[in-house]
């Protein structure tokens, strides 16, 4: 049994059962978490039947989608501002019509797979840059893919190859993600045996929105349809690794449930204080010294609920990226591999594996500290 208390899209899982491992992860991330546990679950018996029924979406959606003014006046009232502006309005049209078709039919075993061919789709067709992960409905490009409906079968037709090439094992009746806060002990408690180790990927000190990133496909289903509700349904659980997540309330009681750690709160006081040195250099400084002491303590949390769920002597492996906000270094995973030995891990390894932090040489404002990808090696 693998654990992975930020699983993402499953792909550790899907990784572990090429292996004929078991596995249990834990996303925050609502919608990612149900596309992760999708991948996870037995092949259809008959692929082709979601080939099948993807074309006979299609046939319905040429004959409903034609671009009438109330049509499109329709669209310009059930859709958001974002949809709007990425879309031109026939293909907007299409791709809204597979969507409603799709949704129309929600206990058939080929929705869902439909209905993330049809995510998957939403930016080979924009006509603006929505390049992952950022939307930017402001600026035009010419779109990927002109014809809505044969990239959504392309997409189909990849995942039935896929699906079409697995084998179901014993391993996969034992391999899930659930939805939720890893810090949460409870979460955990759906897994029903302890974990003889860990593969996970925590989220990077690096001021990198995932709530964000994924807003398009949230706002085109109707996950969330503005800023403020996307906050509060999609990013509640997540870890605060952004200013954007950030609150002088958050950090204040993060930095006191650090201070019981007196040996790691040694390290992170100081950091935390040139940090707010930094920012009060700036007119508009971003707020790092709040996510500093957020980030570790919840941190300390999900390393606290894997030490209890892990077998005596299971091994964790993470792989994680140091940072250097305002040129001040942020050296991530020895804090993380100092703060696991307060519940009882050692450490092993700290390999570098790549060198990171190069992708924006011209930015006048950027720190020249060398920064690097990192996998960390801590026993239970």
């Amino acid at each position: 049994m693998i654990l992975d208390p930020f699983a993402g899209s499953g792909v550790i899982g899907t990784g572990c059962q090429d292996m004929g491992l078991r596995f249990f992860g834990v996303e925050a991330h609502p919608v990612v978490a149900e596309l992760a546990d999708l991948k996870l679950r037995p092949a259809p018996e008959d692929p082709e039947h979601l080939l099948n029924a993807a074309q006979g979406v299609v046939t319905s959606a040429q004959f409903i989608a034609k671009p009438t003014k109330a049509a499109i006046r329709k669209l310009r009232i059930t859709e958001t501002e974002l949809v709007l502006r990425s879309f031109a309005d026939q293909i907007l049209l299409q791709l809204t019509t597979l969507r409603e078709l799709i949704k129309s039919h929600p206990s058939k075993e080929w929705q869902p797979y439909l209905k993330w061919a049809l995510l998957a789709t939403l930016r080979d067709v924009a006509s603006v840059k929505v390049g992952w992960p950022y939307q930017r409905p402001g600026t035009a490009r010419k779109p990927k893919h002109k014809d809505v409906f044969a990239r959504f079968i392309s997409r189909i037709e990849w995942m039935k190859a896929d699906l079409s090439h697995r084998r179901f094992n014993e391993g996969e009746q034992h391999s899930r993600v659930v939805a939720g806060d890893s810090r949460d002990p409870q979460i955990w408690q759906a897994c029903n045996e302890l974990g003889h180790g860990c593969i996970s990927s925590p989220p990077y000190l690096n001021n990198f929105d995932y709530a964000d990133a994924t807003r398009l496909e949230l706002y085109f289903w109707g996950y969330a349809s503005s800023w403020a509700e996307m906050c509060s349904t999609v990013r509640a659980d997540m870890v605060t690794a952004t200013t954007q997540q950030s609150s002088v309330p958050a950090a204040s009681r993060a930095q006191e449930e650090l201070l019981q750690y007196s040996s790691f709160s040694e390290r992170i006081v100081p950091l935390i204080e040139q940090l707010k040195h930094e920012r009060s250099l700036r007119s508009r400084g971003k707020e790092y010294d709040q996510v500093l002491p957020d980030y570790f303590a919840a941190m300390a949390r999900v390393l606290k609920n894997l030490a209890a769920t892990l077998e005596p002597g299971a091994v964790s492996i993470w792989l994680i990226g140091d940072s250097a906000p305002y040129g001040v270094y942020v050296d991530t995973p020895a804090l993380i591999g100092a703060l696991s030995e307060q519940f009882g891990f050692t450490v092993e390894k700290d390999i570098i594996m790549r060198k990171r932090g190069g992708r924006w040489p011209q930015n006048g404002t950027r720190h020249d500290v060398q920064l690097s990808e990192r996998t960390l090696i801590f026993r239970r």
